[in-house]
C-alpha cells in the first residue's frame, strides 16, 4: 500500500507508479502488469487497476494480449505509439 494523495484520482496515481517503474527499468519490456497484482499492492478495486492498466496502454507504455495480460512494451513500440497519437 501507498499513501495517495486526496487532489487526484487513485487510478492516475496507480498509473504514475507503474509508468515510473517502467521508465526507469524496474519492469522491463515484456513484464507482466497484473491487474491483480495491483489490486493486492495497492489495496484498490479492480475497476481502478483497469482503469490505470487502460490509461497506460493509450500512451503506448503497456499492451494487452486477450486472455494472457497486460506486458510492459519495448521503448521503440511506445515511441512509436506516441508518434502515431500525435499525427492522429
Amino acid at each position: 500500500m501507498f499513501e495517495f494523495e486526496p487532489d487526484r484520482p487513485r487510478w492516475q496515481r496507480v498509473a504514475d507508479v507503474i509508468r515510473q517503474r517502467i521508465q526507469s527499468g524496474t519492469y522491463p519490456p515484456k513484464h507482466l502488469v497484473s491487474e491483480l497484482s495491483l489490486v493486492q499492492e495497492f489495496g484498490i478495486a479492480r475497476d481502478t487497476a483497469r482503469k490505470a492498466v487502460r490509461a497506460l496502454r493509450e500512451e503506448g507504455l503497456i499492451y494487452t494480449v486477450p486472455h494472457m495480460g497486460s506486458f510492459v512494451s519495448a521503448p521503440n513500440e511506445a515511441k512509436a505509439s506516441e508518434e502515431q497519437a500525435s499525427t492522429d
